[in-house]
């Protein structure tokens, strides 16, 4: 069999010494045409993975600027199925994880979401609000798909809890910076480097880091720490202030700094 799409983008990051960058989208947004240009610009600006958030209708966990781009793309009849069809359209070199709550999975039909996901040229999942162990049917469905279960992992996560949480997962483990919801914020957390470790010394899997991270220097100090950079907020801020042009300034901004830090 080949190798998984994002095992092979995390082996040719680890081969150039550097971090990875992977930049959040949400779906449909500012408009659904937009949203697939911004999609293959992100991927031409230099990101090694791409998060397509799925807009839902209560994203607990995501910070202000999230939730009013997800009403936006709502409010322009993205679903499920039109976040498939951008997926599709983008037609992106670099993997796709699909960010999502379990809801809309479940109301698309579990077995089908995954196979269309797949078809559509999907390599991850990340079911932001299903924790591990919380439904072994599922999680078993998933693991036997194409998709790689991405697992996130919050800073309060007990060592028992986290050698736990790691089974099973795939792609790499998507760390929480900060508690709290997505958003922009100042610095990076002193403690980072201790999460980082614990989470290292129960996989093997490359660690991502996001929730807070925004501008260069922020990437650049916790390429220093982690497998990978994860940006979400400051970019769809960017891209809804000052469209595409800012958003790839931004991008190409963040993908120079995880390269500068050589490992």
């Amino acid at each position: 069999m080949s190798e998984h799409p994002i095992a092979a983008r995390w082996r040719v990051v680890h081969d150039e010494r550097r971090a990875a960058l992977i930049p959040y989208l949400t779906a449909g947004y500012p408009t659904p045409a937009r949203a697939v240009e911004a999609m293959r610009m992100i991927a031409a600006a230099g990101a090694d993975l791409i998060e397509v958030g799925v807009p839902f209708s209560d994203p607990l966990a995501d910070g202000v600027t999230i939730q009013r781009s997800t009403q936006a793309a709502l409010d322009q009849g993205v679903t499920a199925a039109r976040v498939l069809e951008q997926i599709h359209q983008a037609a992106l070199d670099i993997p796709v994880v699909i960010m999502t709550y379990v809801n809309p999975v479940l109301a698309y039909g579990v077995e089908r979401f995954l196979a269309d996901a797949h078809a559509a040229g999907a390599a991850g999942l990340l079911l932001t609000d299903f924790p591990a162990g919380a439904d072994a049917a599922l999680e078993r469905r998933v693991a036997e798909s194409r998709l790689a279960p991405i697992r996130l992992i919050a800073p309060t996560t007990s060592p028992e809890r986290l050698s736990r949480a790691v089974q099973g997962a795939s792609g790499f483990i998507y760390l929480i910076s900060r508690l709290g919801v997505t958003g922009a914020r100042n610095g990076v957390p002193p403690d980072l480097a201790t999460h980082v470790h614990r989470i290292r010394a129960v996989t093997r899997l490359p660690v991502a880091v996001g929730f807070g991270i925004g501008t260069a220097e922020q990437a650049r100090a916790t390429a220093r720490l982690a497998d990978g950079v994860v940006v979400g907020s400051a970019l769809v801020e960017a891209l809804g202030a000052g469209g595409l042009p800012e958003a790839e300034r931004l991008v190409r901004a963040l993908a120079a700094a995880v390269r500068e830090e050589r490992r």
